[in-house]
């Protein structure tokens, strides 16, 4: 799985991107954070196909500042709180915008793996399936490439975009819209077949570990790593967005924040039935 902001994917707070919500941030209702019960033939998102990836790191993080609070507070704060919270200070501490994020979620205590793939964007969708995806949960186009801008920071594997290296839509060929250089660099970290299936590439070639714009320049001189990056900038629908996105750091942070504040609304628990704020992230009680 390709990774953008730490944190992982949750079924129940759908197009996280990579992000996400990548984007990999934000859990509506923390429900990534529980484990599949042992034996059961029903995993938890946290063992889906598509969050194979994830650093157990991300995890541990919201493990440790949820025992933290635990002790100042019992009780009070769930786990999807401090999902929201981490991702904008991950964010910030990245160099990207400080937003304010609503608090009062509560934690849902169902998690299914089978909900995961259907529910994210993936590194060889349309944008007609981008746009699906994020125009079912109240997103607009604008709200895609903006959270799409999350690929500023992270990585992914080789198998989400080496297609596009050897054989872009059964061409037997390299993507045309690659960047020369940008491809013999890539060429040589993840081979055709075999090779090491840990190498990742950055998702934003130029500034991989700051969170800016530099990412939407990258895919107008042919550098987006993914081929859902890259077509953002190609499609005509959404090619205007990318540009002005790409002008104006000031203007990307700003959409940024509105748009997580909003897809962090979605699908927000607030108390009732198969709710509750755990006190152990891990676990489904």
């Amino acid at each position: 799985m390709y990774q953008g902001i730490l944190l992982p994917y949750d079924a129940s707070c759908p197009t996280s991107s990579p992000v996400g919500c990548k984007f990999q941030p934000l859990g509506c209702d923390a429900s990534v954070l529980i484990l599949s019960k042992p034996g059961s033939s029903s995993l938890a998102e946290k063992d889906a196909q598509d969050n194979k990836d994830l650093a157990r790191v991300a995890f541990d993080s919201i493990e440790k500042a949820k025992c933290l609070i635990e002790t100042k507070c019992p009780g009070v704060v769930s786990c999807a709180d401090i999902l929201a919270i981490a991702a904008r200070d991950f964010v910030h501490l990245a160099g990207g915008p400080y937003y304010q994020v609503k608090k009062g979620r509560w934690d849902g205590k169902v998690s299914m793996a089978s909900k995961v793939s259907s529910n994210i964007p993936h590194a060889n969708s349309t944008v007609d399936d981008l746009l699906k995806l994020f125009a079912s949960k109240g997103l607009s186009l604008e709200d895609l490439v903006v959270l799409s801008g999350a690929h500023t920071i992270g990585f992914a594997h080789c198998e989400h975009f080496v297609n596009r290296l050897y054989n872009y839509k059964g061409t037997k060929k390299p993507d045309p819209s690659i960047d020369p250089r940008l491809l013999k660099a890539l060429c040589m970290m993840c081979p055709a077949s075999g090779g090491n299936t840990d190498v990742v590439a950055p998702l934003d070639v130029k500034t991989p570990f700051a969170f800016d714009h530099v990412y939407y320049r990258n895919s107008q001189v042919k550098m987006g790593l993914l081929a859902t990056d890259q077509e953002l900038f190609l499609d005509p629908r959404t090619r205007p967005v990318v540009v002005s996105l790409g002008k104006d750091k000031k203007k990307f942070f700003q959409a940024f924040s509105e748009a997580m504040d909003k897809m962090g609304s979605i699908g927000v628990k607030s108390g009732g039935k198969n709710m509750v704020i755990r006190r152990d992230c891990a676990q489904n009680v």
